[in-house]
Order: C-alpha cells, then structure tokens, then sequence
C-alpha cells in the first residue's frame, strides 16, 4: 500500500500511442544508455530517439545496439549502425555515446509485429539530414526538360 496524494480531476490521462507510418524522419539522439542484456551476457546500448519535424514531432523511438555479445554477428550489426549514426551526424570517434545526442539525423522506420502480434515501430536505417523529412509522402520529383537524355553531359550529341 502507498498513500496518494493525488487529484485526478487536474491531471490529463496518458493515452497510447499507435505507431507512426513507416518512412523517413528528421530526428536526434536524446538519450543513450549502456544495459545488461537479459540473459547477463552481453550488453546494449539503447539510443533514445525524437521526431523533431513534421506530423509524427515529438514521437519517441529506440533502437538497442547489441554492443558487446557472444553472438558476433549481433555486434557486427550494431557496429555497422553505430557507424552509420555517427557519419549521420559527423562525429567519427565518440567518447561517450551523449557526443551523438541532439545531432539532427534522418531514420528509417519501418512497422512490424512483435511477438504479441501488435504493431510496432523499428528503426531500420539512418542517414544525414535530408530536407523534407517528418512525413511519409513521396518526395516530389522534377520533370527532366523535353528532350533531356539520361545520359551524363559528356555522352549527348
């Protein structure tokens, strides 16, 4: 038992949160920090993540990097991501992981079942700042001027 002293009537209730739509998003690191893995033999670095533009600003993600483990392929892939974030944000040899936070940065998210069978969010890329990140509509494209060839400049007569 523990006593309250709360006023429910002066407090918004929490509400849930669906997942955003799969696509790319401008976003920082806003918080890291290193756990022990479940199974107490390995540990992760778990990289807390916020939409900072568009429809989905202020949306939260997490992606956990397996970075010591003894499965050596986990901790392969965490590197090869750790070294796609750090060249997101251009910080090429971090000390500590909060020299990545507030660093603007694009993430792919995709949606994808967990073992609830619920809808989930995971980050599956990340690159530098793009323009026109924070929705999922496709980027416009320019029409090539009549008469324009795919060839390089060199190549046309």
């Amino acid at each position: 038992m523990a006593t309250l002293n709360f006023d429910a009537n002066n407090v918004d209730p929490s509400v849930g949160f669906d997942p955003i739509p799969a696509g790319k998003y401008l976003a920082v690191i806003v918080d890291s920090e290193t756990k022990t893995t479940k199974s107490g033999t390995g540990e992760y670095l778990q990289l807390e993540f916020e939409v900072i533009e568009g429809d989905y600003k202020g949306r939260k993600l997490w992606a956990r990097l397996n970075i010591k483990n003894p499965n050596a392929d986990a901790v392969r892939m965490a590197q090869a991501d750790l070294s796609a974030i750090c060249r997101a944000v251009n910080v090429m040899t971090p000390s500590d992981s909060v020299e990545l936070h507030n660093l603007p940065l694009t993430i792919t998210v995709r949606c994808k079942k967990n073992q609830d069978d619920e809808m989930t969010n995971e980050i599956r890329g990340y690159g530098p700042r793009e323009a026109n990140t924070g929705s999922v509509a496709a980027k416009p494209t320019t029409p090539a001027p009549q008469g324009a060839s795919d060839a390089p400049p060199w190549a046309r007569k």
